[in-house]
């Protein structure tokens, strides 16, 4: 579904962001990139929603070369994307069904059909009640899972969730993890970064970043977990 082949990012003469990245995602897979802060973690993701371009390498996604796709064809390449930052940029002045309702109305659903569609989507992670409420009076945990019914209301095939769990306490941490992990077993494919390790045990493949390259991942087995090491990660992590 996703596949990196030798990708490379570079903004300037800095240091590369992203270095020689070769990674393939299958359908349904629920990743997390796990690393310190400057890893590349949310590069990644951004290449994958193609807000950024790799510098070198190319990228499929759904079988589209993002190398070759044309600003003509981002909003096709995002509707199948369901994007979750750490800001979740709620408007203020609108509500959050209203918010859920947007990404439906800029694709020109019929306003019956998306406030429909919206409620069904904030009831899926526990928010129905919120919906005629300004989202400037939920809280931090609220408005992220109010992110995540945006993200999903167009029925993404794949969900990027960057940090999305950022500064959160732990319970609204466990209910928006808990929101990602419900649309995973409906069988969207999901890459979320994270820093909070606690989370990494839900996962089905866990991929560590550090200075911009892959050096430690794992999946789950049936019966067991295959581990692959390209560089030791141990002492940093510690």
């Amino acid at each position: 579904m996703i596949e990196f082949q030798h990708v490379s990012k570079r903004y300037g003469r800095a240091t590369p962001a992203l270095h020689d990245i070769t990674l393939s995602v299958a359908r349904g897979e629920l990743i997390f990139l796990a690393g310190p802060s400057g890893a590349g973690k949310s590069t990644l993701l951004k290449l994958i929603a193609a807000v950024e371009r790799p510098s070198a390498g190319s990228l499929t996604v759904n079988g589209q070369d993002l190398g070759q796709l044309k600003p003509a064809g981002l909003p096709f390449l995002r509707r199948n994307l369901g994007l979750v930052l750490q800001q979740q940029r709620l408007l203020p002045d609108r509500s959050v069904l209203a918010n859920v309702m947007l990404p439906l109305m800029v694709t020109g659903a019929a306003s019956g059909e998306a406030e429909k569609r919206a409620r069904a989507a904030l009831d899926k992670v526990g928010l129905l009640d919120k919906a005629t409420a300004a989202p400037l009076t939920l809280s931090g945990g609220e408005q992220q899972r109010a992110a995540i019914a945006r993200a999903i209301v167009n029925r993404p095939q794949i969900i990027l969730a960057d940090e999305p769990t950022a500064n959160l306490d732990r319970d609204s941490a466990n209910l928006v993890l808990d929101a990602l992990k419900t649309f995973h077993a409906a069988g969207v494919t999901c890459l979320i970064s994270t820093h909070d390790e606690q989370f990494l045990d839900c996962a089905n493949r866990v991929i560590y970043l550090r200075q911009g390259q892959i050096v430690e991942s794992w999946r789950k087995e049936t019966a067991a977990t295959v581990t692959t090491v390209t560089t030791d990660f141990t002492e940093e992590a510690a």
